[in-house]
């Protein structure tokens, strides 16, 4: 299989075979992996017993497809990755916002998934095999990990697409197998010693349902664009891929998150979540554990590598898309060896998903503003002249800067950032909040209502004078 040579330029309608059952399956198999699991072990690490951590994960997760799913019809229509088609929005210079939004996002979760996966992998083979627990270990599997995923990463879109069609069959067996494994010891109260985190329920539960639930939906607010680019909208309608992305979310997010959630409640795991769901395997399920901590991960973090090497090749367009991804590579192994070495799993985890989900909420809601005022239309040959580097083009505004829509993200992510509740960082606004974390909706509403505001009396946008893109309309 020939190294795929796309960057964030735009694909030809030729190349766009893949179609809305690749986008289920990509989302499904590559979300099968302890880096989402691990989600799942955030309710009970909090002090939730089972249903209030279900009721959290279930409703935080529709409530971020909501937001997420829509944008995956930006890239259907512009041909190219989201961060690139939000030029529309914020100019072709101003769609670097939406490159270090997705930078951060995808470097997060990167790191994430190489950091749990490379535990669970240590624990298992120390079982099986008698390999010490040690940090040279540790950082063995690490190594080894993001050289598997970098691997993947680089050669591209089509062999993971491959890669995440044997997972979702093979990790769905593995995770079913996992449930009569953790069968014996499983309960529904929360861990022992786990009291509520913020003190009582109520703020617990909404704190749980944003990092828990909330969270998952959001890290894709610029990654659906990398799978959506190569669908074409001559062979595929907007309505069939919209539903498609819904599925494909809903399923890759419950299905691992739940299983999480299981685990955490059978190995009584409070404040960590990898070395007691190793303990508490039987002997017979360590095999599969180990093959689900290792295909699984290298699976979802070459997707997000792929994705960091596109937002990287954007922020430099002098970069290949190659060179970027091993650079991304680095950093993110880099923070892998941070995480493991110098920080808590559950306050990392937990401060990290909420800060950028306070940053990269306002640059979703923004850029779904933009698409609904142009109709879905958009000229992709202008949305390139950044990489080009030329200048003009319908989307140059003030020296490749809308104003306004950079203004409104700055303000709707500072009033976000400013009602964060972590373990250790506090929003001044929350003593308006009663101390209950709403950044995720106040980013939104401050975001979006700024942009409409400033806008209120400019055109729809250039890009509705762009040539229309033929669809496939699906039947009513």
């Amino acid at each position: 299989m020939p190294i795929e040579q796309r960057g964030v330029d735009t694909i030809p309608d030729e190349e766009r075979t893949s179609g809305p059952r690749d986008l289920v399956s990509i989302l499904l198999g590559s979300n099968l992996c302890l880096g989402v699991i691990v989600f799942g072990w955030l309710p009970p690490s909090f002090g939730l017993g089972l249903w209030p951590s279900v009721t959290a994960i279930v409703i935080g997760t529709l409530a971020g497809i909501l937001v997420t799913a829509p944008l995956a019809l930006i890239s259907l229509r512009t041909a190219t990755n989201l961060s690139t088609s939000s030029g529309a929005q914020f100019g072709v210079r101003g769609r670097l916002v939406g490159s270090v939004v997705g930078l951060l996002l995808s470097l997060g979760y990167t790191a994430l998934t190489l950091w749990i996966g490379g535990d669970v992998m240590v624990g298992t083979l120390s079982r099986l095999i008698g390999l010490p627990e040690s940090g040279a270990t540790r950082a063995l599997m690490y190594t080894l990990l993001a050289g598997c995923t970098v691997v993947g990463a680089i050669y591209g879109y089509r062999l993971l697409l491959r890669l995440s069609k044997v997972l979702s069959v093979g990790m769905v067996a593995l995770l079913l197998l996992g449930v009569f494994a953790y069968a014996g010891d499983f309960t529904t109260a929360a861990p022992p010693d786990t009291p509520y985190l913020l003190g009582s329920f109520w703020p617990t539960w909404l704190l749980a349902a944003v990092a828990a639930g909330l969270s998952g939906p959001v890290a894709f607010i610029t990654l659906l664009g990398d799978y959506t680019r190569y669908i074409s909208p001559r062979r595929h309608s907007t309505r069939t891929v919209y539903w498609a992305s819904c599925l494909g979310l809903l399923l890759g997010l419950l299905v691992p998150q739940l299983f999480g959630t299981y685990t955490a409640l059978a190995a009584r795991a409070g404040l960590e979540y990898a070395g007691p769901l190793v303990d508490a395997a039987p002997l017979w399920y360590l095999a599969p554990l180990l093959l689900a901590a290792s295909a699984g991960s290298v699976g979802n973090a070459g997707l997000m590598l792929y994705s960091m090497g596109l937002d990287l090749d954007a922020i430099l367009p002098k970069a290949t898309r190659t060179r970027a991804t091993v650079m991304a590579a680095v950093v993110a192994t880099t923070f892998v060896f941070l995480g493991s070495f110098a920080w808590d799993v559950q306050s990392a985890m937990t401060s990290f998903v909420l800060l950028l989900t306070a940053i990269g909420t306002p640059w979703a809601v923004i850029t779904l503003i933009g698409y609904v005022r142009c109709g879905g239309r958009y000229d992709p040959d202008a949305l390139q002249v950044f990489n080009r580097r030329a200048r003009g083009g319908i989307y140059w505004y003030r020296a490749g800067w809308n104003v306004s829509a950079t203004v409104s993200w700055a303000l709707g992510a500072a009033v976000g950032l400013a009602a964060v509740s972590t373990t250790v960082y506090e929003g001044p606004l929350l003593a308006l909040t009663g101390g209950v974390d709403c950044s995720f909706i106040l980013s939104g509403l401050v975001g979006g209502l700024t942009y409409l505001l400033l806008t209120l009396r400019a055109p729809a946008t250039a890009a509705a004078a762009a040539p229309e893109v033929s669809t496939v309309e699906a039947p009513a």
